[in-house]
C-alpha cells in the first residue's frame, strides 16, 4: 500500500480513470517463484467492465509473468503520469524562515486486482488491435494492423499472451505541494 496523507489523496474516479489512459504505460508488480517481478506494459483501460474496471494488456510468450505469479498475491499496476523535484530556493518561506527542504511532487496512480491470462489467438488480435488504435490515434495517418502482411502480424501475435486485470482498487496520490501555503505555491 502506497503511503498516503490526506491531503495527498486523489479518489476522483474519473481523474484516476484519466491518469491511466493518459500514461496507458503501467508498471505490473507481481509475485511468482522467484519472488518479486516488475514489467513494464502498456494497458488499455475498459471502465465499462465491472465495478473498477478492467486493465487489458499483453506480454512476450517468452515472459515467465503470464504463467509465473501467484494469484494469492494479485497484481499491482502503478501509472505514473508527471514528477518534479521541488528546490527549497522556489519557496518564498526560504527567505523568510528558511523552514523549507527539498521533495518531489508526483502524480501516480496505483490499480489492485486480480490477473487472468488469455493464450488465445482471437482476445490477443482484438486487445493488439484496441492498443494499435488508441495510440495511433493522435498520428495524421494511424498505422493499422492491416497495415502489415497478415502472415507477419499472425507470426507476431503468436509470440504474444494477454493478461486481464479486473481491477479490485484504484488508489491514487497526487502530491503537488498542498501542504505549503498559498505563498510557497506562488513561488
Amino acid at each position: 500500500m502506497v503511503y498516503l496523507l490526506p491531503h495527498f489523496e486523489m479518489t476522483d474516479p474519473g481523474v484516476l480513470e484519466d491518469v491511466i489512459a493518459a500514461s496507458a504505460l503501467g508498471m505490473l508488480i507481481t509475485v511468482g517463484s522467484a519472488g518479486l517481478a516488475a514489467n513494464h506494459i502498456p494497458f488499455v483501460f475498459d471502465r465499462a467492465a465491472g465495478e473498477h474496471g478492467r486493465l487489458l494488456g499483453h506480454v512476450a510468450r517468452n515472459n515467465d509473468v503470464w504463467h509465473d505469479h501467484d494469484p494469492d498475491h494479485g497484481a499491482l499496476v502503478v501509472f505514473q503520469v508527471a514528477d518534479a523535484y521541488i528546490s527549497p530556493n522556489w519557496y518564498v518561506t526560504k527567505q523568510t524562515t528558511h523552514e523549507v527542504v527539498p521533495t518531489w511532487n508526483y502524480a501516480v496512480v496505483h490499480v489492485y486486482g486480480s490477473i487472468t491470462v488469455h493464450d488465445d489467438a482471437k482476445w490477443v488480435r482484438g486487445q493488439a488491435g484496441m492498443l494499435t488504435r488508441r495510440m495511433e490515434s493522435s498520428q495524421p495517418v494511424p498505422w493499422k494492423m492491416a497495415d502489415a502482411p497478415r502472415p507477419y502480424t499472425d507470426a507476431q501475435l503468436r509470440d504474444i499472451v494477454g493478461i486481464d486485470i479486473s481491477v479490485h482498487r484504484l488508489v491514487g496520490k497526487f502530491k503537488a505541494s498542498q501542504n505549503r501555503d498559498a505563498a510557497d505555491l506562488a513561488g
